[in-house]
């Protein structure tokens, strides 16, 4: 990896990525065995800035889902999240995706800001997702363009 923004991961980043998951969700840590599994799928791709950003995703049948986009907080509102879900989206395109689903915590204001800036729309809400009291609201994005 070098310092030139978000590059593309595989198995042998996992405990990378899972130290930065556990630094950007410290409530809701993934193990290094948890990405090293996700990523041993040939559906899912992911990217790891190492300013301190990841996002895992998984595309398949025209469809894609962003598994998870974090930033570590010394990192954070200095566009890092904006530059890893653009790069995610472009993958996503890339493997034939036509429409990208996500969920976030309901009361992450910040992350649904940075969606509904992308072009993502409220599609639902999970009740309890997250844990007792902690929705998550459903989002998708319907992607123009086929795939270069």
């Amino acid at each position: 990896m070098n310092g030139s923004g978000p590059a593309p991961v595989n198995r042998v980043h996992a405990e990378a990525l899972a130290a930065l998951h556990e630094a950007a969700f410290p409530d809701d840590p993934w193990p290094g065995s948890a990405f090293a599994a996700l990523l041993d799928n040939p559906t899912t791709f992911g990217f790891l800035d190492p300013a301190g950003g990841l996002v895992i995703a998984r595309a398949v049948a025209g469809e894609a889902e962003i598994l998870t986009i974090g930033v570590a907080p010394p990192a954070r509102r200095c566009g890092l999240a904006r530059a890893l879900l653009t790069v995610a989206l472009a993958a996503a395109r890339a493997r034939g995706a036509e429409t990208v689903f996500l969920e976030v915590e309901a009361d992450n204001a910040a992350a649904i800001a940075l969606y509904r800036a992308a072009g993502f729309i409220a599609a639902g809400r999970r009740r309890d997702y997250y844990g007792a009291g902690r929705d998550a609201l459903l989002f998708s994005l319907r992607l123009s363009g086929s795939p270069e």
